[in-house]
């Protein structure tokens, strides 16, 4: 089992950037943790801030892998190449939101991924991404 895990825009400060919404732990040591616990599943974990290099990632790994979590950040919001990205490959994708966007300001409330892919999870923390492991693993 191979599963990509995606990051996009300022998520790189998890940890250090508005503690209050995303927490005060890191993407690395979570993803640590998300190791540990799904010792069977070959991870493989790419965060950009450049919408080009999350498509190529998509591209790269959308024909190879069992499963991508992808948390677009912004992008999420505004990318219609994303959105094309996650429609032209095979790999199925859920989007991971770490907050939750619907109670946030209105401009998050729209998703242009969401459509395409398998499903969403948003709003429960980190714990987003674990929920995506196990529905793939599952």
């Amino acid at each position: 089992m191979k599963i990509a895990i995606i990051n996009g825009p300022n998520l790189n400060l998890l940890g250090k950037r508005e503690p209050g919404i995303y927490g005060s732990e890191s993407f690395e040591d979570y993803f640590q943790q998300l190791q540990k616990a799904f010792p069977a599943v070959e991870f493989s974990y790419f965060q950009h801030n450049v919408e080009g290099e999350i498509i190529n990632y998509l591209h790269q790994t959308g024909f190879s892998y069992d499963g991508i979590l992808l948390n677009a950040g912004g992008y999420t919001h505004t990318s219609v190449a994303i959105r094309d990205a996650i429609a032209a490959i095979k790999t199925p994708v859920i989007e991971i939101h770490i907050s939750n966007v619907y109670a946030r300001e209105e401009f998050r409330h729209t998703s242009l991924i969401a459509p395409k892919c398998v499903g969403s999870i948003c709003g429960l923390g980190m714990k987003g991404y674990r929920l995506g492991v196990e529905y793939f693993v599952a």
